[in-house]
């Protein structure tokens, strides 16, 4: 590890320590070893779904040296959803010089930034909504090897689901799979606890991506854990992932198109909703799209209309008499049967 001028400096001492006439009653060598520092000024970093996202990594030699090095930069990923399972580092990306190779999902969509001298960025294109986790990026430098890590999250909302046959039917990967159906994921405890914070309150317990079931309190009261306890996310700790059934918690990233609620003469019924979007150039909203429509597109209509599950809802960006309860929010009217007659929501 030690450059070969301070080897050179030693060798020098010690010659000078075997020749010389007058010989030492001690000789002091002094080496000082050239240090590795990877670093990055962000731990964390927040994007939108379908947006361009840099992580931030860079390294640096002290004391500082002149001359170019065979410098190898590794990042890898773990994901959000791999917390409490047996769940291992993927790579995203090696580099040595001009030469790089992207792996997986990730084949594509990524690069190094490189915009200053030791900027090992990681720029990752069009953002998916399972891209969240965990990245490590990794300097290598003959036998010095230094890495920091750098969270990414997707701005999103986090809303309650449940099967159109009640409460409590899904298995946890029953969960995952309606998550998913509805263009969301399974939310993580961390989402859920951001969730929390900004007002969410629900008294059935949820899946999350750990395998938890949960639930958020800010209201305490006796129906749901008792009035004594203190507001926050009550919890069942780990549940059997096949035996065990309870609702989901899904994440819904920064919509992807434009949903509209489709103005029409006359209302419809399921099959008649599901061709009207079609025949407008768009296809029937899921749950997941109608929530990321109102929390972040401030989607505000008070019309009931289909989704593609089969449920019918309407948001409220802005409370107001006539349309449901005071807060903002998307008010659920349930699973009426396919044959009745609503408007529809549509994504395009």
């Amino acid at each position: 590890r030690t450059p070969n001028v301070f080897a050179y400096y030693f060798l020098k001492q010690c010659l000078f320590s075997c020749h010389s006439s007058e010989k030492p009653s001690s000789v002091e060598f002094y080496i000082k070893r050239v240090r590795l520092h990877v670093e990055s000024p962000q731990p964390s970093v927040s994007a939108a779904r379908g947006s361009n996202i840099t992580l931030p990594c860079h390294y640096r030699y002290e004391p500082e040296i002149n001359g170019p090095r065979r410098t190898r930069v590794k990042w890898s990923w773990l994901p959000a959803n791999g917390a409490g399972k047996t769940a291992h580092e993927t790579d995203v990306m090696v580099a040595m010089g001009n030469r790089h190779r992207s792996y997986g999902s990730f084949q594509g969509r990524v690069r190094l930034h490189r915009a200053a001298p030791g900027d090992m960025s990681l720029v990752i294109n069009e953002l998916h909504q399972n891209d969240t986790g965990r990245y490590r990026c990794e300097i290598i430098d003959g036998l010095e090897d230094e890495s920091v890590t750098v969270e990414l999250e997707l701005r999103g909302v986090v809303f309650p689901y449940h099967s159109k046959m009640g409460r409590y039917h899904f298995n946890f990967l029953g969960a995952q799979r309606a998550c998913e159906e509805q263009d969301s994921t399974l939310a993580t405890f961390e989402q859920l606890f951001a969730a929390w914070e900004e007002g969410l309150d629900w008294c059935n317990a949820g899946w999350l991506a750990d395998g938890t079931a949960q639930y958020p309190i800010t209201t305490p009261r006796e129906a749901c854990g008792g009035v004594d306890l203190a507001s926050g996310l009550r919890s069942y700790g780990q549940r059997h992932r096949h035996l065990h059934r309870f609702d989901a918690f899904c994440f819904s990233a920064a919509p992807k198109g434009t949903v509209y609620f489709l103005k029409g003469p006359r209302k419809l019924n399921f099959t008649e909703a599901v061709a009207a979007c079609t025949t407008d150039g768009g296809h029937i909203a899921k749950v997941g799209q109608l929530y990321a429509a109102w929390r972040f597109m401030g989607l505000d209509r008070c019309d009931a209309g289909w989704l593609a599950d089969g449920s019918i809802r309407y948001p409220i960006a802005k409370a107001r008499p006539n349309c449901g309860p005071s807060e903002p929010g998307v008010r659920n009217l349930g699973f009426p049967p396919l044959h009745q007659k609503y408007s529809v929501y549509c994504n395009r």
